[in-house]
């Protein structure tokens, strides 16, 4: 009897095992459940959170094409004087920086030399003169004589051949005093230009001789603008074209000119065309051997809508960029133009006003929420 009662409390204790093991397997499964159902909630949160941004609206401008460059200004011109004559420098009116202009004196030759040779030519063609006038007035009375025949004609060749070289001699004469007078000249320099004394050579009491460089002069108004372009560029480049730069040594000013010279050829190891533009400096502010910074003009000004560069993405040739409506980001694609500063031109796939996003556009996608940051 007591083993009976044993094996049926055996039966009960099994059966409730079971039932325990069935309830833990339901609460494992409606907890795995929850689980699920939270992990698509928590989900669904962050495909509904919306992305920061930034924003711009598209701006319609006066824009221009123009084609970007660097320079070096140049003075307009360069020039070396030099001595037309020997002798000891006596004076010096200039000095490097010295601005000069047309007919002044730079400097003087000691003169002595040259005044006492053209007193001789002066002497001798006086001399020349005299002895003309005696043979003129030989060859009358010869003249006379001869057509009289008392003397023969040997005698009046004679007086005519002594003419004729007198008269040779008396050009002679005055050929020479002209050197001596253009030599006497010469002992003073004066500036073939306007401009300034880029160098000075010499000083008083040196001694020069015929062709020896006493200085260099360069012309400072107008200045040329040297710049290249590339070769792809070269045919929008035209003379009269407008030419707009800035120097380092006065920041934010602009500076004109118009392209005055393009050069024949292109450069074959480089690929540019090298060409000029003359640029008024009447107020000597610019300075020969600055660094510019250059647009050269190429069309006309017109109106376009443009968009910050900030704002474009590129996915090899297509360009996209995105705009907001309301609180939703859109993707445009878009067609640009030229480059404008820190905006571009965008010629298809977008209008005036529209709101682009210029800040975080890299985390956007087409219908993805929004949070314009203000």
């Amino acid at each position: 009897m007591n083993s009976k009662k044993f094996a049926g409390h055996g039966k009960t204790t099994t059966s409730g095992y079971r039932t325990f093991q069935l309830i833990c397997l339901i609460l494992l499964l409606l907890a795995a459940g929850l689980t699920l159902t939270a992990c698509g909630k928590e989900k669904k949160v962050e495909r509904e959170k919306a992305v920061n941004v930034m924003i711009a609206a598209a701006q319609k401008k006066q824009i221009q094409p123009y084609v970007e460059t660097t320079g070096t200004l140049r003075p307009d011109e360069e020039v070396t004087v030099s001595s037309e004559v020997d002798g000891i420098v006596r004076r010096l009116m200039v000095e490097e920086g010295s601005l000069v202009h047309v007919g002044m004196l730079l400097t003087a030759i000691n003169d002595i030399d040259y005044i006492l040779e053209s007193k001789r030519a002066q002497a001798a063609l006086k001399q020349s003169q005299a002895n003309l006038a005696n043979a003129q007035a030989e060859f009358k009375r010869k003249e006379s004589l001869f057509q009289e025949e008392l003397i023969s004609k040997q005698q009046f060749d004679d007086v005519f051949t002594r003419a004729a070289l007198t008269e040779a001699d008396l050009d002679r004469a005055r050929a020479t005093l002209e050197t001596a007078k253009e030599k006497l000249a010469r002992t003073k320099i004066y500036s073939p230009i306007v401009g300034a004394v880029k160098e000075k050579k010499i000083s008083v009491g040196d001694y020069v001789r015929i062709g020896m460089p006493l200085m260099q002069l360069i012309k400072i108004d107008p200045l040329k603008l040297n710049f290249t372009v590339s070769e792809k560029d070269a045919a929008q480049i035209k003379i009269g074209k407008e030419v707009v730069f800035t120097v380092d040594a006065f920041a934010g000013k602009q500076f004109k000119g118009r392209v005055s010279l393009l050069h024949p050829n292109v450069e074959e190891r480089t690929r540019t065309l090298q060409a000029e533009a003359i640029v008024p400096n009447s107020d000597h502010v610019l300075k020969p051997g600055f660094f510019t910074r250059t647009l050269i003009f190429t069309d006309k000004a017109f109106d376009a809508v443009v968009a910050p560069i900030t704002a474009l993405l590129y996915d090899g040739s297509i360009v996209r960029i995105f705009i907001v409506e309301g609180d939703v980001a859109r993707e445009r694609i878009v067609k640009t133009g030229s480059k404008y500063g820190e905006y571009v031109e965008i010629v298809e796939g977008l209008k005036e006003k529209e709101q682009i996003v210029v800040v975080g556009q890299n985390n956007l996608s087409e219908g993805v929420k929004v949070n314009v940051a203000r």
